[in-house]
């Protein structure tokens, strides 16, 4: 049986990378899947890609940023389902700078999607998460929350927030049947994090210092959120996952 039937998902920057393998993977297990994308035509052809292979999805055009149009995000959600059982803030950009040389439009940017544009998710999507009965919010945080390299300082803080949150989310939500919890990904070979993957040197260098000795997947983060938004993680919250050629839980 499908560990996900007739759930109603959302995933945030589900239009590639992660966020897509996530809403695949969802579908996959018997999931209605809202695509959401900054672009419109990966949104689209993420969502004719799962309606395609028999699943269902649905694509919506929203910037995580604008309060507008995540408040339009969820209207659109309430209108056709009434509720929302898996929120997956998975919307994120990936800045490398020197700290002393960060300008403000740069801090604004990184800061506006990575942690903003969670904290807005989640607050403007607790009706909808509430009327389930029996809903968990998934938080995409990272491995450079707590393992930092240099010119990631901004991602690195944004991702700290993003864990901090989903603790705290967690005791603040479970009085109404909502569980959060959040994925940390090491280094996972997507378009992300092609210049890593790529590099025969670098790759060599991250592949030796991982457990399974390779590059985490798109998949073994799909499927590692399948986990925590089915019934078999029914009584985990405030977890986090930490997905870097193996992985550890911490609950």
């Amino acid at each position: 049986m499908n560990r996900l039937n007739d759930k109603v998902a959302l995933v945030t920057g589900a239009g590639q990378g992660i966020g897509h393998a996530i809403a695949r993977t969802f579908a996959s297990e018997g999931a209605i899947v809202y695509i959401t994308d900054i672009s419109a035509q990966s949104a689209d052809r993420a969502a004719e890609e799962i309606n395609a292979s028999g699943g269902t999805a649905f694509a919506i055009q929203t910037d995580v940023t604008s309060p507008e149009q995540v408040k339009q995000m969820f209207a659109a959600v309430d209108k056709r389902h009434q509720k929302l059982d898996l929120l997956v803030n998975n919307a994120g950009i990936h800045i490398r700078t020197d700290f002393r040389h960060a300008d403000e439009e740069t801090v604004e940017q990184v800061f506006a999607v990575n942690l903003r544009g969670v904290v807005r998710c989640a607050r403007d999507g607790f009706d909808l998460l509430k009327a389930s009965g029996n809903a968990c919010i998934i938080n995409l945080s990272s491995i450079m929350a707590e393992h930092h390299v240099r010119q990631l300082s901004l991602y690195a803080t944004t991702k700290g927030g993003v864990s901090s949150l989903s603790r705290a989310l967690a005791l603040e939500y479970a009085p109404f049947g909502i569980r959060v919890n959040y994925l940390l990904p090491g280094f996972i070979d997507t378009e992300l994090t092609k210049r890593f993957t790529k590099n025969p040197v670098i790759s060599k260098q991250i592949i030796e210092r991982t457990p399974l000795n390779r590059f985490g997947s798109a998949e073994d983060i799909a499927n590692a959120a399948v986990f925590l938004a089915s019934d078999e993680a029914s009584f985990i919250t405030g977890a986090g996952i930490t997905i870097d050629g193996g992985a550890s839980i911490t609950i």
